[in-house]
C-alpha cells in the first residue's frame, strides 16, 4: 500500500458524523470487547480509537508513518507491516475503503484473511460502481471500484463464507454522479456540503436502502468467514 495521498479528505470525512456512526455500528455488530481485532489501513484512527475507547483489543495496520505515528501518540497499537502479525491471530478484522486503494486487491484479501483464526469473521468495506470513478477517486489513489459480484468472487477464492453482500447508501449514488460531473477536478471534499448530506441526505438514504441494497449505492460490503 503507498503512502495515502488524500489525508485532507480522511479529515474533512471525520466530520460526517451520521456515516461514521453507522460504520462504526457495522463494525460493533460483527464483533465484540475481549476479541482480538485488526483495523485494516487505519488511516487518522477514527474508528480503531472509538473502538479502544469502549474496551475493544484493536491492532491497526497504517503503512502511512505520519497517520501511524498519530495513533502512537494516542496509545493505539500500530504495524506497518502485515508482516509482523502472527496467521491466524485475529477474531475479527476489518477494512473500510482501503481495498480499492491496493493494486493487487487479489492478494490483498489472500493476505488479510491469513490473519483471520478459523471461525472468525471479516468486514470488506468499498467504494461501489465504475460509473462513479471521479477526481475524488484519483486524487487518494484509488485504483478502481466494485460490484457486489466483484468484490465477493474474490472471497470465494480464498475459501471465505459470504454471510453478507450489499450496496450501501443508495441516494449517495446519485449525489457521486452529480460529483462526478460537477466537480472541478481537484477531487476535494466541501466541509459544508458534506455535512449537509451527512445530517439530512444520509439518514434517509439508509431508510431507502432497505429497498435498494441489492441493487444500488454508493458503497457495498461484505462480511465474510473462515470456515473450520
Amino acid at each position: 500500500m503507498n503512502p495515502y495521498s488524500g489525508t485532507d479528505n480522511l479529515e474533512v470525512m471525520a466530520e460526517a458524523i451520521n456515516y461514521n456512526d453507522f460504520l462504526l455500528d457495522l463494525i460493533k455488530r460483527q464483533t465484540s470487547p475481549g476479541q482480538r481485532v485488526l483495523d485494516i489501513g487505519a488511516g487518522i484512527g477514527t474508528f480503531a480509537q472509538a473502538l479502544v475507547r469502549d474496551a475493544y483489543d484493536v491492532t491497526c495496520f497504517e503503512p502511512d508513518e505520519q497517520q501511524s505515528a498519530g495513533m502512537r501518540r494516542s496509545g493505539i497499537a500500530v504495524t506497518d507491516s502485515l508482516l509482523n502479525l502472527r496467521d491466524e491471530s485475529f477474531d475479527f478484522i476489518y477494512s473500510l475503503n482501503v481495498l480499492e486503494h491496493i493494486e493487487d486487491d487479489h492478494q490483498a484479501i489472500c493476505d488479510w484473511y491469513r490473519l483471520l483464526k478459523c471461525g472468525g469473521t471479516m468486514l470488506v468495506y468499498v467504494p461501489a460502481f465504475s460509473v462513479l470513478y471521479s477526481a475524488m477517486d484519483r486524487k487518494v489513489g484509488h485504483y478502481r471500484r466494485y460490484s457486489k459480484k466483484a468484490l465477493t468472487a474474490m472471497a470465494a477464492a480464498v475459501g471465505a463464507h459470504v454471510l453478507v453482500s450489499r450496496y450501501v447508501d443508495s441516494l449517495g449514488f446519485l449525489a457521486s454522479l452529480l460529483y462526478r460531473f460537477a466537480n472541478d477536478g481537484s477531487g476535494d471534499l466541501n466541509v459544508a456540503t458534506l455535512k449537509v448530506y451527512d445530517r439530512l441526505v444520509f439518514p434517509v438514504s439508509r431508510i431507502l436502502d432497505v429497498a435498494l441494497a441489492g441493487f444500488v449505492g454508493k458503497n457495498v460490503y461484505m462480511v465474510v468467514t473462515k470456515p473450520g
